[in-house]
């Protein structure tokens, strides 16, 4: 999806960015995610990072598993920062927007703030070639992933539009059934964390090949 801002690499990021923390919340650079805004600080938030003009949010999963239950959710390491290209208020206070994403950042520090919202420096070197569209996606075995995508349909009972499917380039298609993946927060986290486009792939087919593996012998029902 178009956006009206260019970034080039990291230096036209920030080092400070608000984060929010969601589980199960998967973003991808130039990936889109639709997000549903209630809670006060997180309209906030909106508010703070439209006022300021970057109009950035850094999507992050809280690490429930490695968090006192008394304190607020510690943070996995890495995330990616989006910004907000689409935005509709509801007229009931909540705001209905969509990310794109722009790069996948690692946490070098939270900040004490006194926002109602978490912020944190983070670096976005780590990753310079999430600012380079496509990158890496002719690496990406489409064969096998279009295969486990079939399986998984089949298993589900679900269709979807395979026209569009096979018109999508590697990169969209890859980190659009990531984000869309019915899996839970370590292995979003592994796809997020994965060092290429290739990498991701393998791991999302990996990950789905488990699961329908598992459906078959177990006889639970699959994923829905």
């Amino acid at each position: 999806m178009p956006i009206n801002a260019e970034y080039r690499g990291p230096g036209e990021l920030p080092e400070v960015i608000p984060v929010f923390p969601l589980p199960g919340a998967l973003l991808l650079p130039r990936g889109q995610m639709p997000l549903n805004i209630f809670e006060p600080r997180y309209l906030a938030m909106v508010d703070d990072a439209l006022r300021d003009g970057h109009r950035l949010i850094g999507m992050i999963q809280p690490d429930v598993a490695h968090s006192p239950k008394e304190a607020k959710p510690v943070l996995f390491k890495i995330g990616c920062v989006g910004r907000i290209t689409q935005l509709a208020e509801s007229g009931d206070g909540r705001y209905i927007l969509e990310l794109t994403g722009v790069s996948r950042f690692k946490v070098v520090e939270e900040l004490n703030v006194q926002t109602p919202y978490r912020q944190c420096k983070v670096d976005f070197f780590s990753f310079t070639g999430d600012f380079t569209a496509r990158k890496g996606e002719d690496a990406v075995d489409r064969k096998a992933l279009l295969e486990v995508l079939a399986d998984f349909l089949e298993a589900n009972k679900l269709k979807v539009d395979w026209e569009g499917i096979e018109a999508a380039p590697n990169e969209a298609l890859v980190n659009a059934l990531a984000m869309m993946s019915p899996y839970g927060a370590a292995e979003k986290q592994a796809m997020l964390e994965a060092p290429d486009l290739k990498t991701r792939a393998e791991i999302l087919i990996a990950i789905t090949e488990m699961d329908l593996a598992k459906k078959r012998t177990s006889g639970d029902p699959p994923v829905q």
